[in-house]
């Protein structure tokens, strides 16, 4: 009885992008494979886990190696993409940049608003800036008081430096003499149990 020998085919997979697996039996070269995958190329698995994304595709006429696992992939754009990349990135700062001066301007444009119908009290801003802030603020005091001094007062603006007038002069901040001849109260630094946020254009002047 003569001696038998089994033989057994030494094959090489190739893995596509999907997770399927193809095998090829060996020799064969990488252009056999990516011949029906157009727009394709090989990569070999060492060569992806040493040098990742880096890693340069197999050339048509390279042979494949037995018991090796290749990738079936889409060609790497690498060296094409970095200048267009490159220009996608300082799109994105340029735009980044005109949006925060576009901020910018927005936030002046916004305190340099004067408004014609104020809501709120229109006050002197002492604080070297020379311009008119509209500001909206709340006042302790006596509602009789202050029905008073609107009553007495020729318009909404003799009305509210009046008030502004006593309200400063009574927390402290007066500083001098009052021109206005609205009566003060300054040794009465207890706060009026009332209170009640003023707008001036709510009283109808005659």
């Amino acid at each position: 009885m003569g001696n038998s020998f089994g033989f057994k085919s030494k094959t090489t997979k190739i893995m596509k992008i999907n997770g399927d697996v193809v095998r090829f039996r060996t020799p064969v070269n990488a252009g056999d494979v990516i011949k029906d995958y157009p727009g394709l190329v090989l990569l070999d698995s060492e060569t992806v886990k040493h040098y990742g994304a880096r890693a340069k595709p197999l050339e048509p006429q390279e042979p494949l190696k037995a018991k090796r696992v290749y990738f079936l992939v889409e060609m790497p754009k690498l060296a094409e993409d970095k200048l267009p990349t490159r220009r996608v990135r300082s799109g994105i700062n340029m735009g980044a940049k005109e949006r925060l001066e576009s901020l910018k301007l927005a936030r002046r444009s916004a305190s340099d608003l004067t408004f014609t119908k104020s809501h709120g009290i229109m006050v002197e801003n002492g604080g070297g800036g020379g311009g008119v802030d509209p500001l909206r603020v709340k006042l302790r005091l006596p509602k009789a008081e202050v029905e008073r001094l609107m009553k007495e007062s020729k318009d909404e603006a003799e009305a509210a430096e009046k008030i502004m007038k006593l309200c400063m002069e009574q927390s402290g901040g007066g500083g001098g003499g009052n021109d206005s001849g609205v009566p003060t109260n300054k040794g009465r630094r207890k706060r009026v149990g009332f209170s009640e946020e003023l707008t001036v254009l709510e009283h109808k002047w005659t």
